[in-house]
């Protein structure tokens, strides 16, 4: 017999403000799928405020109805879903934050939960796919984004943050180089060189350009055949949407995909063999309304029907 559902449950504005009124547990165990935040923003170079992304993501969350048509599948009654609340961070070192990230990933993995990571800045997926890595393998990845996020250095000296996680990613052999996609890849930058990095690493990139020529139905087969059946981690960047519909974000790029545009995209996932999911950059001071915590929330909404419909 499933859990009784709380008598607020479509009262958006009563109860802890947990990913869609799921319940509170700080044990994984028992538990399909866990929602993590980690609020940490220490090395973003643009705009900073993404640390209070996942507290925006959840209240916006609130707002979600429980059945995705599009999917035909309603999540949080197929799964068993909890929030774990949010992972300790050490605002001004980003290396022991980084292991606190991973730790807890690990943790939640290792009870036979799957995890789903709300940020914060993007940095914070190299630990998750330390820990995703450690149970799985090198990791096939699908990464929206407007940037590669592939920099050596984007501070002189400095190894990590939200700039390079798919270089030290790449380098500690996280990821199957024959297995990174990267869509979203839009905007200008100091050189040809970020773009020739990522095709030199092996990544298949479509850039918004690319999409708007292929279609996003050939796009999602190019993806899918990429893929296969290995284990994927999704991480997405909230400013792979135009900053139209999601201007709360640190460093925006003008010319990006529009809201339905990537629900298609995401729903055009649906088959592969998922081991996690992350979203992050979202930040709530140059959020008009609300509007990018609330896509961000919906774009979690679809990642925990994929995995309904798996």
């Amino acid at each position: 017999m499933s859990d009784p559902k709380p008598a607020f449950a479509h009262q958006p504005f009563q109860g802890i403000a947990t990913f869609g009124h799921q319940p509170y547990a700080a044990d994984p165990a028992g538990a399909d799928v866990m929602i993590l935040g980690v609020p940490f923003d220490g090395t973003v170079s643009g705009r900073s405020g993404t640390r209070l992304g996942p507290r925006a993501i959840r209240d916006q969350s609130m707002c979600l109805w429980g059945y995705n048509n599009a999917l035909q599948v309603a999540p949080f009654e197929r799964l068993r879903v909890v929030d774990g609340g949010d992972v300790e961070v050490i605002p001004p070192d980003v290396v022991r934050t980084h292991e606190n990230v991973r730790a807890a990933a690990e943790h939640v993995l290792n009870a036979g939960c799957q995890l789903i990571t709300l940020g914060g800045e993007h940095s914070i997926s190299l630990p998750l796919l330390r820990a995703h890595a450690a149970k799985h393998g090198p990791l096939a990845l699908i990464q929206f984004d407007a940037h590669p996020d592939l920099w050596d250095e984007e501070y002189s000296g400095h190894r990590f943050s939200h700039g390079t996680p798919f270089r030290r990613a790449l380098e500690e052999g996280l990821i199957d180089p024959g297995a990174f996609v990267q869509i979203g890849i839009r905007g200008p930058t100091g050189g040809p060189q970020d773009y020739e990095d990522a095709r030199q690493f092996g990544t298949l990139m479509f850039s918004v350009d690319d999409v708007d020529q292929l279609r996003i139905e050939n796009v999602l087969q190019k993806t899918h055949q990429r893929i296969g059946d290995r284990p994927v981690y999704v991480t997405f960047d909230i400013d792979a949407a135009d900053p139209a519909f999601a201007p709360g974000t640190g460093t925006p790029e003008v010319g990006g995909f529009t809201s339905r545009e990537l629900l298609r995209l995401v729903r055009g996932l649906r088959g592969l063999n998922f081991t996690g999911f992350d979203l992050v950059e979202v930040s709530p001071a140059y959020d008009n309304a609300g509007i990018t915590a609330l896509l961000a929330s919906n774009l979690v909404f679809e990642f925990l029907s994929l995995l309904a419909v798996r």
